[in-house]
């Protein structure tokens, strides 16, 4: 996807950054996105912009944007307050691919439940957000909401299974949102909550004595063959030695996303129809997928992982027009950004088992250099950070935020033709 060059005039939602968090189930699939957006202007005083409004700006623009570009095949929880629910761009966002979460401020009032109602007749499905306790607007909003979200950290961990006791019943799901730890998350299955926010599954859990699996080990040689440049007989040697390998390349290269005009059935052939840029960034992919199915793209690392290397080698492109080394080397930054947790090994063990620059190494360890000060900025992105300290870090770049916005896009829209495409 070209990345279309900014419009001479600033449109509305040209300064906001949009962070996707992810929601999963109890199978660890994604289910879902939160979308957040933050405001990305620089400004000299201490005004903040609402980010309901911002909201609304971004999406009154979802007819030119499109929302299934946004997530993909997943759900998106939209946050909504009581000026949102009642005003028209509303209307813009699709019933059947949102669910509208509203926000602990909105007032019960009879005006506000009758336009629930409304809305729910069109098609609407709600959530209701950061539930604490039952006040008098919970216990009138809840029966409208298909979905009941909990902030684990705004209550003491002791009080959630009185709370998840008293909000679960079988007409509604409850979610746990800022789940940090895989001690978190299986606490909250043991009290029978369906959908899970926070970046539990991105944590490394460093496991004594950890190994990289065989089939992963093959990978990293073949990664190993390309980067030094080996010949292609070897490479192909060594992918015949993987039968999983071999079949997941024979099937890659014979789907319309890879564009081969004949049937591909030999190695050979189809490393020659791939080419090594390709087979070096389907490598790095494959690492993220355990049995090579399409379905595992629903894994949120694979998602993330993937997300991370387009987004970092988009900016490259932009920052470095012609500089195809410095993409492909943002990508591998990005893919690479999460192999700690899939190993479940610390970062510098990965990268003794595989040949890296030293800018890669210097990035995916201490986040320095060039690559690691933008791997951080996306990190800071992806949890919704403070969109201040996001636009001053794009200046530092001199980077605006509509052009990392179209790059976002550029970079979702990639994963999902990636997605359907294997």
């Amino acid at each position: 996807m070209m990345l279309a060059p900014s419009p001479p005039e600033a449109r509305p939602f040209d300064n906001f950054f949009l962070a996707r968090q992810p929601i999963l189930n109890r199978g660890q699939r994604l289910v879902a996105y939160e979308l957040l957006f933050r405001d990305g202007r620089l400004r000299n005083d201490a005004q903040v912009t609402d980010d309901t409004a911002a909201t609304a700006t971004v999406i009154a623009h979802a007819s030119e944007l499109g929302m299934g570009q946004v997530v993909g095949e997943q759900m998106a929880f939209v946050n909504v307050d009581a000026a949102g629910l009642m005003s028209d761009f509303i209307r813009f966002l699709p019933p059947d691919k949102v669910i509208l979460e509203i926000l602990e401020t909105v007032k019960a009032t009879p005006e506000l439940l009758d336009r629930i109602h409304e809305l729910k007749r069109s098609g609407f499905r709600f959530a209701l957000d950061d539930v604490i306790s039952q006040t008098d607007d919970v216990r009138q909003l809840q029966p409208l909401c298909d979905v009941i979200k909990i902030d684990i950290h705004q209550m003491g961990l002791e009080q959630l299974p009185a709370l998840a006791r008293q909000f679960k019943n079988p007409r509604q799901k409850l979610l746990a949102e800022k789940v940090e730890t895989m001690d978190e998350f299986q606490q909250c299955m043991d009290l029978g909550f369906e959908y899970f926010q926070g970046y539990y599954f991105a944590r490394p859990m460093i496991l004594s004595g950890k190994k990289i699996s065989p089939s992963q080990r093959s990978v990293l040689q073949l990664l190993d063959l390309i980067s030094n440049d080996a010949p292609s007989a070897d490479i192909e040697r060594s992918v015949k030695h993987d039968a999983l390998i071999t079949l997941n390349l024979l099937r890659l290269v014979n789907t319309p996303a890879v564009g081969a005009r004949c049937r591909v059935n030999s190695v050979g052939h189809a490393l020659m129809v791939l080419g090594r840029r390709q087979f070096r960034r389907w490598l790095q992919i494959l690492l993220y997928v355990k049995n090579g199915a399409a379905q595992e793209f629903t894994s949120p690392l694979l998602q993330l992982a993937t997300t991370r290397g387009k987004t970092l080698e988009l900016m490259m492109e932009h920052l470095r027009p012609g500089q195809r080394v410095n993409a492909d080397i943002g990508f591998t930054v990005g893919v690479m950004s999460l192999m700690d947790t899939l190993f479940s090994m610390h970062m510098n063990e990965v990268l003794d088992s595989v040949q890296v620059l030293d800018e890669v190494r210097t990035a995916l360890l201490y986040r320095a250099g060039d690559y690691g000060g933008m791997l951080s900025l996306i990190e800071q992105i992806e949890q919704g950070g403070n969109g201040q300290h996001l636009a001053q870090r794009l200046h530092a770049l001199q980077l605006s935020p509509a052009a990392l916005y179209a790059i976002q896009l550029a970079a979702i829209d990639w994963v999902n033709d990636y997605a359907r495409g294997i």
